[in-house]
């Protein structure tokens, strides 16, 4: 009787090691590419550039400018505007996160989209 249980499904073709180091180079190569987009810093901005926000590659948010003069601080429909345009930046520079994670990701993750960390979009 053989040693290997495999043999029996190719005749002895079937090598362990070769993909056990075949996942672990591909592991190597998601992580590297995780590294980069957490390195990669993205702009969204509204209203002409009153408001710019910066999130990095895998949708985290990094930074905010808000334009001096664009808002008075004392008028709560001011405030309200520019936390509705705070949002509208964000969503556009995470979309273009999402998007720089699916390139970098998609062929690593056998085009899986949404592996930036957002959990809605793995299905969890």
């Amino acid at each position: 009787m053989s040693q290997n249980p495999f043999e029996a499904l190719g005749g002895g073709g079937f090598d362990m090691n070769a993909l056990l180091q075949q996942a672990q180079q591909m592991q190597e190569q998601l992580q590297s590419a995780q590294e980069r987009l957490t390195e990669t810093v993205v702009d969204g901005t509204v209203a002409g550039g009153a408001v710019t926000v910066k999130v990095n590659g895998v949708g985290e948010l990094v930074g905010v400018e808000i334009k001096a003069g664009g808002f008075d601080g004392s008028d709560p429909d001011d405030l309200s505007d520019l936390g509705d345009m705070i949002v509208a930046a964000y969503r556009d520079a995470k979309a273009q996160a999402d998007a720089l994670a699916g390139e970098a990701l998609g062929p690593l993750a056998g085009g899986a989209e949404g592996l930036s960390g957002t959990p809605g979009q793995l299905g969890f």
